[in-house]
């Protein structure tokens, strides 16, 4: 049975981190709200799962997971979910959890990246809220970005150079593929600053986006641009 992937069908954001580790495992899957209202699948599809009150343990919000009668929320849990079931995690529970928290990790940095420019509200538009977006940006770009950067170069290193945890691929590495892809796009002045300081997470990145898998995905339609609608949004004024 096809793993079911429930997330908004106009952007990448969160649901993109498990879209690629569903591509790289060959797994079947169905993009549930890209496909067509007419097969009953589409964005009234996703909708009818987070108003159904009788869901016992409801998504907050997408991305979920359904896998049969179970449904996982939470980009990190469905991860954590998945990876032992697609191989992209060590075998290990000392592997298991490190790899969950470097993607915890992760996730933070999404947030904070998401944060440069709704820094005040979610609810509001950007536009309601450039100049606090301005400040924050400014943080994030001198004091954040090199301080993950530096963290994930840190523990590559101590890995051997080539992937965060053991000797093989895991949905971390896909992640932080994802992570240094957002970034490149919503600060290309910054990155292209700071990434040459940080040559294993280039490397890592660079490798990833040749994965066969992966490289088919990301020349496919499947994989949607990056857009100002999504959690990566290119701003010059926020680039510095």
């Amino acid at each position: 049975m096809a793993y079911e992937l429930y997330y908004w069908p106009m952007l990448q954001g969160r649901g993109e981190f498990v879209r690629l580790t569903l591509e790289e495992a060959g797994a079947a899957y169905v993009d549930v709200a890209r496909e067509p209202e007419t097969d009953g699948l589409g964005l009234p599809a996703l909708m009818r799962i987070l108003e159904d009150l009788d869901e016992p343990r409801p998504a907050f919000a997408p991305p979920f997971l359904r896998d049969g009668d179970r449904v996982v929320g939470q980009t990190a849990a469905i991860l954590l979910y998945l990876g032992p079931r697609l191989d992209l995690v060590g075998a290990t529970e000392d592997e298991r959890i490190w790899t969950h928290q470097i993607q915890l990790t992760i996730a933070d940095t999404v947030a904070e990246a998401h944060d440069t420019h709704h820094p005040v509200a979610v609810g509001l538009a950007y536009e309601d809220q450039k100049a606090e977006a301005a400040r924050r940006a400014a943080h994030f770009r001198a004091d954040r970005i090199p301080e993950f950067l530096a963290w994930f170069e840190h523990v590559l290193s101590r890995n051997g150079g080539t992937h965060l945890v053991g000797e093989r691929l895991s949905y971390a590495d896909l992640s932080l593929f994802q992570l240094v892809d957002g970034l490149r796009y919503a600060f290309p002045k910054a990155m292209a600053a700071q990434l040459p300081d940080h040559p294993r997470v280039a490397a890592l990145h660079a490798a990833v986006a040749r994965r066969p898998r992966i490289a088919a995905y990301l020349a496919s339609p499947r994989r949607i641009p990056f857009n100002e609608q999504g959690i990566f949004r290119r701003y010059a004024e926020l680039d510095g």
